[in-house]
């Protein structure tokens, strides 16, 4: 990757989508850093840091950078949007007219594009509103506002308004990051919050070193269990089962077509990192909703001693809702029935089985079985990073671990060979320009 980098910077139009990637990522997270009139900052980290990472806002914290602790402008990132993509793709499968729109090709993706904007700007409205609440009834709205006394519900109004204003800000640095840089927007844009939260906590464990000698273990340690985990990550991401398919000839005309063969690849993990957000938010969202309106109730304090974050029951369900969103989102990406169509229409057969119904459940049978290996892996990466970090730093990298979850690992890594792939293809349409020149 590096040494694609490297040639990258070389050529003039490349050189000039790379500077204006990196500027429009500078300014993501300048906006991280600027606090909005009315939250006291101190008070609203300490609650954010104290739910964890594992917890819903601790998630939305560390997609964001940190710029929800330190209650920035551009506190809810590119939250709202994730879920507003989420939430039209389940709407596309489900809402006949939205699933013929996305079949017509560029104007209908591009008219969905718009809908899922209008979607991320009732989702960060909502999510909006839901933190004032929280953080008025905790007393983190401050009455006082550039020296004037101003009453709490207006400048509860603002901070609204300032955190909606904000996502959608975000949701405009993303396209303009697609549109003029290089890689997807919005995925360039959680990939520096990630990473920057983990730079932040490394960083501080570093200084940690200058104070005590004895501490140099922790930062080591954590290096290489990240690279073998960073290893094991990529292994798995490439990983993909390839199907031979055999075209048989066809005579149309004075021309001969076919006889060649191809593969139909099947990525082990073909969903991503959608499936382990899915499970933590359902399991979280409940004890998220308790501690904005009834913090001190029983009920608050069973669910988060039996369901919480740690507990055997949350291990439990989390493992069985990656199962069942893997699946889902599988039957999504892969439809066995569209490819046998397919195959057979082109004259194209897999050996050893017929066109027509023998091959959609061939297809279906390898799916499944790729699909379950697919949702074991995410099942290790949801659980079992966290409880090897602790295990071999003890609470001494409770900080790194909560920088770098296992959501944080899988997208860094995707977004990463994504960025790769994008470069090189930048780069080779510039050598083709040269050639034909």
């Amino acid at each position: 990757m590096f040494k694609t980098i490297v040639e990258a910077c070389r050529m003039k139009d490349v050189r000039r989508k790379i500077l204006i990637t990196l500027a429009l990522l500078l300014v993501y997270r300048i906006g991280a850093f600027i606090p909005i009139p009315g939250i006291n900052p101190a008070m609203f980290s300490t609650e954010i840091e104290a739910s964890g990472a594992a917890a819903f806002l601790g998630l939305l914290n560390s997609l964001a950078g940190g710029a929800l602790a330190n209650g920035a402008i551009l506190a809810l990132g590119v939250g709202p949007y994730i879920t507003s993509s989420i939430v039209m793709q389940l709407l596309t499968i489900a809402v006949p007219s939205l699933e013929r729109l996305s079949k017509q090709g560029d104007e209908g993706r591009r008219k969905i594009a718009v809908y899922t904007r209008y979607v991320a700007l009732v989702m960060a409205l909502a999510q909006a509103i839901a933190i004032v609440v929280s953080l008025g009834l905790a007393g983190h709205i401050q009455g006082n506002l550039f020296g004037e006394n101003i009453p709490e519900f207006l400048i509860g109004a603002i901070v609204v308004l300032a955190l909606t204003s904000g996502a959608m800000f975000t949701v405009w640095l993303g396209d303009k990051i697609t549109e003029h840089g290089i890689g997807n927007g919005m995925s360039m844009l959680i990939f520096v919050g990630i990473i920057s939260t983990g730079v932040g906590a490394f960083y501080a464990s570093i200084l940690a070193v200058f104070e005590d000698i004895n501490a140099i273990s922790t930062p080591l340690v954590f290096i290489a269990t990240l690279t073998l985990i960073f290893f094991f990550v990529v292994f798995v991401d490439l990983a993909e089962r390839r199907i031979p398919v055999s075209y048989a000839k066809q005579v149309k005309g004075n021309k001969m077509y076919g006889g060649q063969s191809a593969n139909i690849p099947i990525k082990i993990n073909a969903v991503g990192v959608i499936p382990i957000i899915f499970a933590f938010s359902i399991l979280n969202f409940p004890q998220l909703i308790m501690s904005m309106f009834w913090p001190g109730s029983d009920a608050y304090a069973w669910y988060a001693q039996y369901m919480g974050a740690g507990s055997w029951a949350n291990i439990v369900l989390t493992a069985l809702l990656i199962l069942g969103f893997s699946y889902f989102y599988a039957s999504l990406s892969f439809n066995p029935d569209d490819v046998s169509r397919q195959i057979q229409q082109n004259g194209g057969f897999i050996l050893g089985f017929r066109p027509g119904i023998p091959t959609r459940d061939y297809l279906k049978k390898v799916h499944n079985r790729i699909t379950l290996f697919g949702a074991i892996f995410l099942m290790i990466m949801a659980l079992v990073p966290a409880i090897i970090f602790r295990a071999v730093m003890g609470d001494d990298g409770n900080a790194l671990t909560n920088a770098f979850t296992s959501i944080g690992i899988l997208i860094c890594v995707s977004v990463a060979l994504e960025f790769d792939k994008q470069l090189q293809a930048q780069m080779m349409v510039k050598s083709y320009k040269g050639f034909l020149k």
